[in-house]
């Protein structure tokens, strides 16, 4: 099991409550709040951790407000999920 954690002091303010009002493809095992407000994203492995930021990376391109919130969130995952160590070892591997 993978845990990515998304930072509520990003860009997006994401925490929870935020999340669930926007309209965001969840991961395969959903979204979690954390008791700092952070957002973690629980993944089988890796692959599916990178399928999932594709994805995201292709919901991206369908919106055409680039500085909407969702477009922002969508950022703050993907990027959450690039730079993730194991992620980014599974990749150089």
């Amino acid at each position: 099991m993978l845990r990515i954690e998304i930072p509520s002091s990003g860009p997006a303010h994401l925490n929870f409550s935020k999340l669930e009002r926007l309209n965001i493809p969840t991961p395969p095992n959903g979204f979690d709040p954390e008791i700092n407000d952070n957002i973690i994203m629980s993944f089988e492995d890796e692959q599916q951790a990178i399928d999932y930021s594709i994805e995201m990376d292709k919901y991206a391109e369908l919106l055409n407000d680039y500085s909407s919130p969702e477009y922002v969130a969508v950022s703050e995952i993907i990027k959450a999920i690039s730079e993730d160590e194991f992620v980014q070892s599974y990749i150089q591997n």
